[in-house]
């Protein structure tokens, strides 16, 4: 996450690391971050991590070049394995990622053997700097889950009858567009609401962050944050969550993005960054208006009492127009209900207001899409979901009628 003006995120590349990266695959960070400022009616431009331009030769070492290939376009209907269990120096999500641009012999390989061959590349292109960040985020997450004792062990697996009200868990199980309608409220374009958690598991999550908490406290350990517009709150991945997590958006978030969301990579969601934010006294107050680095955004309210903090939403935007002016029907404020979720565009843009009395904690999953990132370097004009954009391939449109006209009366 950058704040406008250019202060960057500690979780973020370096100029350099992108270019080198962009040279090889897309980066998941751990703890990617969304992108924010100040002004209410100006967020900063966001930033993802892509894949290289052209198709590339990844080694300049004495490796034979039909040995060093990679190749451009990724392997759609290849699953990638996961890295996550091998004790590597490298990213386990950015060999995933990367495995879909294999060549087609290595495909069959065995797991160790294309963990070898895709390290080898890294090797050669990912500066040490960044190869630094992400042994110290395994080192860092390493240390949680050898030392630290989960105090409510049913989190770590989903129970849906434990988790969810009975209305969500029967309009998943239906799972038509009418069935998610019918529990949801769209207040707004792309934006949809709905009850979604039980209180007990409300309760539940937030004492077991507030019992990592204490013990990062009595144990020295600085505690990573979600990204730097929070300074509290932890990422729930860091202690053991991240199967739960990548549950909840496989079999409870995918169904709804597939519907609502498929324009911008709602179908294929592989990935996620999960946390819990808070605020109120002695801790963050609000949130900078930003966007998030996730194709769709999960956000609801475990509770507890408070006062404030709306969310509010000025309309969805590409790069490009990432900084004009919201118009008045993208205007929208929403209240927190604990136990409430909001389901939007990660490039809608958002901020919270002051929470101006007591503890408001809450859970947020931004869900990523490697295939979609992966398309938009081949995008070329208008992106659909984006007004300004609309706006302007309309007053093409239009000009193209008016001079049509012309030339005929001529």
């Amino acid at each position: 996450m950058h704040k406008h003006g250019g202060k960057k995120s500690k979780q973020s590349n370096s100029k350099s690391s992108r270019d080198h990266l962009q040279r090889t695959s897309q980066s998941i960070s751990l703890h990617g971050g969304s992108i924010g400022r100040q002004p209410e009616a100006s967020p900063a431009t966001g930033s993802t991590s892509q894949y290289g331009k052209n198709s590339f030769e990844a080694g300049s070492s004495s490796r034979g070049k039909e040995m060093s290939r990679l190749v451009l376009n990724p392997i759609k209907n290849h699953k990638p394995e996961s890295y996550e269990d091998m004790n590597l120096d490298i990213s386990s999500m950015l060999l995933s990622s990367l495995e879909m641009h294999l060549p087609s012999y290595m495909l069959g390989a065995s797991r160790n053997n294309k963990a070898s061959y895709m390290r080898g590349i890294l090797q050669d292109y990912v500066p040490p700097a960044l190869r630094y960040r992400d042994q110290k985020q395994k080192e860092y997450r390493e240390k949680i889950m050898s030392n630290y004792q989960p105090l409510h062990q049913e989190l770590y697996t989903i129970d849906p009858v434990a988790f969810f009200v009975p209305a969500f868990l029967k309009a998943i199980k239906d799972n038509t567009e009418q069935s998610f309608r019918s529990i949801m409220s769209e207040p707004a374009p792309g934006i949809f609401t709905f009850e979604m958690l039980q209180p007990r598991f409300c309760e539940l999550l937030i004492t077991e962050v507030e019992h990592f908490e204490k013990w990062a406290d009595r144990t020295k350990l600085h505690v990573m944050r979600p990204n730097t517009m929070n300074q509290y709150g932890a990422v729930l991945d860091d202690f053991g969550l991240q199967t739960m997590l990548k549950k909840l958006m496989e079999d409870f978030i995918s169904p709804l993005s597939k519907v609502f969301y498929a324009e911008v990579g709602g179908s294929t969601l592989d990935s996620h960054h999960g946390f819990i934010v808070e605020y109120g006294s002695h801790r963050d107050v609000d949130m900078e208006f930003h966007v998030d680095d996730s194709e769709v955004t999960l956000n609801v309210c475990l509770g507890r009492q408070f006062s404030g903090g709306e969310l509010y939403f000025r309309g969805m935007r590409c790069d490009k127009h990432l900084n004009t002016m919201g118009h008045s029907e993208e205007i929208f404020d929403y209240s927190h209900v604990p136990g409430c979720a909001v389901l939007h565009h990660g490039r809608h843009r958002h901020g919270a207001r002051a929470t101006i009395a007591g503890h408001r904690v809450n859970l947020l999953l931004w869900c990523r899409s490697s295939v979609f990132r992966e398309m938009q370097k081949f995008r070329r004009g208008f992106s659909s979901w984006c007004v300004e954009c609309n706006q302007e391939k309309k007053a093409q449109k239009d000009k193209l009628i008016t001079t049509g006209m012309e030339l005929l009366m001529r």
